[in-house]
């Protein structure tokens, strides 16, 4: 699954464009657990100079998901099942009463249903392609404005955080397509109880959702983080 990343590369903002990029990248584990890479390679490759890739890079490097190596690059910094397993509990802890609380005002869920709606559709597409890298950056984008609805900055930047933390390594045999079509169902099936106004059920399905995660994407953790 090729990447094609030049035509994303706009002459504005470039540093946060390219953070952007090496975070999906991360996420995705296109930039692989314990690996080096240098900031001039990845800045040929996505077109710009070398500065914005670093100070991207060196972003990172404050956020805890990559480290310096003298003369060689920055290394990204290997995450273990219970780094995973506490990062999703986190998630459990603000999202599912989120998500409860979502469902007692589905007028207001709504008022953005088309652009939800668009979400879900980009993400059955992508999961029908195999993309995982633009699945990724839709589905972050689906649950960060559900969340903004509740009108709560705070939430919303720390789940984003909490997103970004974790990389994904392996599909436990189970080939990615059928994760992500899964998980696109998954996504489909906790709005429509959203805004049926069915908060038990919006809140079961958002727990059984990032238990899944767990189990999806954690398959090869503990060895390359050994």
């Amino acid at each position: 699954m090729g990447l094609t990343l030049k035509p994303q590369i706009q002459q504005h903002n470039l540093r946060q464009q390219v953070l952007e990029i090496l975070k999906t990248r991360l996420i995705s584990g296109k930039l692989a657990s314990g690996e080096i890479y240098s900031a001039a390679a990845l800045a040929a490759e996505l077109g710009v100079s070398n500065s914005p890739v670093r100070e991207a890079m060196l972003t990172l490097v404050n956020q805890g998901l990559m480290e310096t190596v003298r003369n060689r690059g920055f290394r990204v910094i290997p995450i273990r099942r219970k780094q995973l397993e506490d990062i999703y509990s986190v998630r459990l802890l603000l999202e599912i009463p989120s998500i409860r609380k979502l469902a007692t005002i589905p007028d207001e869920v709504r008022k953005v249903e088309p652009e939800l709606r668009a979400k879900l559709a980009d993400l059955r597409r992508h999961a029908d392609q195999d993309d995982i890298v633009a699945y990724l950056t839709v589905d972050k984008g689906f649950h960060l404005q559900l969340l903004g609805i509740l009108n709560n900055p705070c939430l919303v930047s720390t789940v984003e955080t909490l997103r970004d933390q974790v990389r994904q390594y392996g599909v436990g045999g189970v080939s990615a397509q059928t994760i992500l079509s899964r998980s696109a169902t998954e996504h489909e099936d906790i709005l429509e109880a959203i805004l049926a106004g069915d908060a038990p059920k919006a809140a079961e399905l958002m727990t059984s959702h990032i238990y899944q995660l767990i189990e999806d994407w954690s398959g090869t953790i503990s060895k390359q983080a050994s």
